[in-house]
């Protein structure tokens, strides 16, 4: 069984979440600020349905792509120089939630409800949350949200209205990870899809040891801007 949190934020250990399903530790809380961060801070996340209870997560293994080995295919390169994209940051955080949270083929319903959007909004505008997205012509295509703490960058989810639009974001996102000296980007669960990019898993006393070092260096509040690229 989940351990069900009371009312102060506060989580139990994330070697006691389960193995099946992977990486359930808590349920209930709220979705604070407060509880956020200090979730994240310990490397748990919320993930549920609406109409369930908040379920909280630390699976083990965890995916993670460290910003400096990003990988970028021929094809992917020339739709980066060649595909017409703008990359921008922080400027349409609300937008690019939403456009995560719209139906996709093959899956129904969402886990990014009205609430959730309303929560991470909030670390959004307390310089905590931030979205990368992919414009072109005036049009918002693609991009990614996640949270940063210190110099660790949490990813959530990221959606693709045109082809490569979300890994356009991921490249430009862990380009400027990596000049800002940014260790891991967390990925959470593990796909083909970003494995294909170069992330990989590790076990999660190993993220947990080096997410304490992370979120413990100096942060970089928002609203971000990126540098420009060399």
């Amino acid at each position: 069984m989940s351990e069900r949190l009371p009312d102060p934020s506060c989580f139990p250990p994330v070697e006691t979440a389960l193995a099946d399903p992977n990486g359930l530790l808590a349920m209930g809380g709220d979705l604070s600020m407060e509880r956020l961060l200090d979730a994240y801070r310990h490397g748990i996340f919320p993930w549920f349905n609406p109409g369930e209870p908040i379920l909280w997560w630390s699976p083990d293994p965890r995916m993670v792509l460290v910003p400096g080995e990003v990988r970028i295919t021929r094809s992917l390169a020339k739709r980066i120089r060649n595909g017409g994209f703008e990359v921008r940051v922080d400027t349409a955080f609300a937008d690019v939630m939403r456009a995560c949270g719209e139906p996709r083929d093959g899956a129904f319903g969402t886990w990014i409800s009205p609430v959730m959007i309303a929560a991470y909004s909030r670390l959004f505008d307390a310089g905590y949350a931030h979205s990368i997205e992919t414009w072109r012509d005036g049009r918002l295509v693609g991009g990614l949200y996640g949270v940063a703490i210190g110099r660790m960058f949490y990813g959530e989810s990221m959606f693709s209205r045109e082809p490569d639009a979300s890994k356009v974001a991921l490249v430009r996102l862990a380009q400027q990870l990596q000049r800002w000296e940014f260790g891991l980007i967390d990925c959470q669960m593990e796909t083909p899809h970003l494995a294909s990019m170069g992330a990989r898993t590790l076990p999660r006393a190993a993220f947990t040891a080096r997410l304490a070092e992370l979120v413990n260096l100096p942060h970089h509040p928002g609203p971000w801007t990126f540098d420009l690229l060399m």
